[in-house]
């Protein structure tokens, strides 16, 4: 264990509070304090949005926020995601399948999602269906239907299960391809059913998918008219134009639908550092991921936001737009301080991009938000965790100590129960606020949009 005395010791610089919201300037100097009741009444608005982005930031509960907050900008700076006029909290629970009426306190991915796509509550794993197994429609199967364009984006595999709950519906979320349907007889094609996750959201539709999973993507369709052929040839025959890096989604044109597949599995990680282990780190500072490949989540939301923008310039109806951060959750597991951090200040990059798109078109609800907390704790730096501990010098050139104990060193870190932050803008922004359910939120959204 490193004494704190040390640590202190090592930090270069140590501003106060004071001294760093000076440096920030007026703007956010003084963001919190005085009378704000007119900034707010001038950020509810009603009626109807003409568009709708939604992004989740996955396990980016408080407790993330705020160490991305602390590393990037310092104690007293802001995030983007931290600017957003009206904020609430919402709670998370899920459902068991065996009985729907008893309560399970901590989510997954699978059942969080479908709360929110779908406005019902479900059983960990499942993928926008009910404890019973039914089907129900999703916000952008809703969306497409009354004629706006649709988008989902995801730093996963397009088949995990946040960017799943818009498109599929699967009785556990490991369904993703023709060759993973063990747990989903009544789905699998080869029975006679809708089919892995994967070929359900080329059925789907959605006007681009971008995101990781191309080896689910090049898996062999059992039963059908593509039996023996790719989920990729089934996406191109339903007039998919398919892209594998950068440049290819750099040169996409509107008109057509677009499939991004960017890895074989989950993209890469944006920053790396020492992992959290049992009794400490020396303090150090996060790198840019040396290997990274790929688009980042900030340009794949800017070029979906253009695409849907363009698509539907000419037309009265506006868009439906997905976009997730989702290996926030993945490095919280690994207990990886940076990797977790890097990953948050990348999706914020992303609800900046989504803030400016709105700026210029304020008829668009943006809606911030997480699926689930996690584990990662910011404690002080003399406790004695019996987790696993990492310190990282932020911002403020002081030292901040990650703590991660809700496993055993050397296992997946787990979702916690808490409530998450859910902060919103545009029309039907109001509907965030107080504390909600994530099923309020498939409400805000339909009623936003206009769309049942």
């Amino acid at each position: 264990m490193i004494p704190a005395a040390k640590i202190r010791r090592t930090a270069a610089v140590v501003l106060t509070t004071g001294a760093v919201a000076a440096a920030l300037g007026p703007g956010l100097a003084d963001a919190s304090g005085g009378d704000r009741t007119q900034e707010v009444r001038r950020a509810v608005q009603g009626g109807k949005a003409r568009n709708v982005i939604l992004l989740i930031g996955d396990g980016m509960g408080d407790s993330e926020i705020t160490a991305a907050r602390n590393y990037v900008k310092g104690a007293a700076g802001r995030l983007a995601l931290d600017t957003l006029p009206l904020t609430g909290a919402y709670t998370t629970y899920s459902v068991t399948r065996s009985d729907p009426r008893q309560i399970d306190y901590v989510t997954d991915s699978a059942a969080s999602g479908t709360g929110w796509a779908t406005g019902h509550k479900t059983y960990n794993g499942a993928i926008s269906v009910t404890p019973d197994g039914k089907p129900v429609p999703t916000v952008l199967e809703l969306a497409r239907r009354a004629g706006l364009r649709t988008g989902d984006v995801s730093t996963a595999e397009l088949g995990d299960a946040t960017p799943a709950v818009l498109a599929a519906h699967v009785a556990d979320r490991g369904c993703q391809g023709p060759a993973d349907m063990a747990k989903c007889p009544a789905q699998d094609k080869a029975n006679g059913g809708p089919g892995s996750i994967a070929e359900q959201q080329v059925q789907t539709g959605a006007d681009l998918y971008l995101g990781g999973g191309r080896a689910r993507f090049a898996q062999t369709v059992k039963a059908g008219p593509f039996a023996g052929r790719t989920v990729i040839d089934q996406a191109k025959a339903a007039g998919y134009t398919v892209v594998t890096d950068e440049a290819g989604l750099n040169a996409a044109k509107p008109g057509g639908r677009l499939l991004g597949l960017f890895a074989d599995g989950n993209m890469p990680q944006e920053w790396t550092g020492p992992a959290a282990k049992v009794g400490g780190t020396d303090p150090a500072r996060c790198t840019p991921n040396g290997s990274f490949g790929g688009p980042h989540l900030s340009t794949m939301a800017s070029k979906a936001i253009g695409l849907l923008d363009a698509q539907t310039r000419h037309s009265r109806k506006g868009f439906f737009l997905q976009i997730e951060g989702a290996s926030i959750d993945k490095r919280d597991h690994s207990a990886d301080p940076c990797g977790q951090i890097g990953e948050t200040a990348e999706f914020d990059k992303a609800v900046q991009a989504s803030l400016d798109y709105a700026r210029r078109h304020p008829d668009t609800l943006v809606v911030v938000t997480a699926d689930h907390g996690h584990t990662s704790q910011i404690i002080p730096l003399e406790a004695q965790s019996p987790g696993q501990t990492a310190t990282l010098i932020t911002a403020d050139g002081a030292p901040m100590k990650m703590n991660y104990a809700t496993n055993t060193p050397g296992q997946s870190q787990e979702h916690t129960g808490t409530q998450v932050r859910i902060a919103a803008k545009g029309p039907q922004a109001a509907g965030v606020l107080g504390v909600t359910d994530q099923t309020d939120l498939f409400r805000t959204l339909t009623r936003a949009l206009d769309i049942r």
